[in-house]
């Protein structure tokens, strides 16, 4: 092997990808949301108005999977969508007052998650965290 398995860093990401997945999975089924659902209903919470494309970019899923998240959302009435004034083709996505629940629920239980994990750190030592998970994502995408 070119490099011992020990030595490699992706299972470790990862592995504290799917820790922090599941506790939020865990933690947004008190609101009845998805992982997902939950992702797009807190964009959506602070970016009222928000066009598909761009809520799909905000929480790093495709297009394609926003589509089916929003439609989820839209016949469970947490959401509902018009089209925009003056580009009628866009529709703008909106939380209902039930989605707004639903978010204000979910967010309270993923939030002492987050405060557990930031609890764990300095301030110091969160800015190296960020800075090294940025540099991970960097050397992965510069394919070299």
């Amino acid at each position: 092997m070119d490099m011992p398995p020990d030595t490699r860093l992706g299972l470790d990401i990862k592995r504290a990808e799917q820790a922090l997945m599941s506790a939020k999975s865990t933690a947004v089924k008190a609101a009845d949301l998805s992982v997902a659902q939950y992702a797009a209903l807190l964009v959506l919470s602070q970016n009222p108005g928000m066009s598909a494309a761009a809520l799909a970019r905000a929480c790093l899923v495709t297009p394609q999977a926003m589509t089916a998240v929003l439609k989820n959302l839209e016949q469970r009435a947490l959401i509902k969508r018009t089209a925009h004034p003056w580009h009628q083709k866009m529709l703008e996505t909106q939380l209902t007052e039930a989605g707004r629940q639903a978010v204000e629920l979910a967010d309270r239980e993923a939030v002492r998650i987050e405060r557990r994990l930031a609890e764990e750190f300095t301030g110091e030592e969160r800015d190296t965290l960020r800075t090294l998970l940025s540099r991970c994502v960097r050397a992965i995408q510069s394919g070299g």
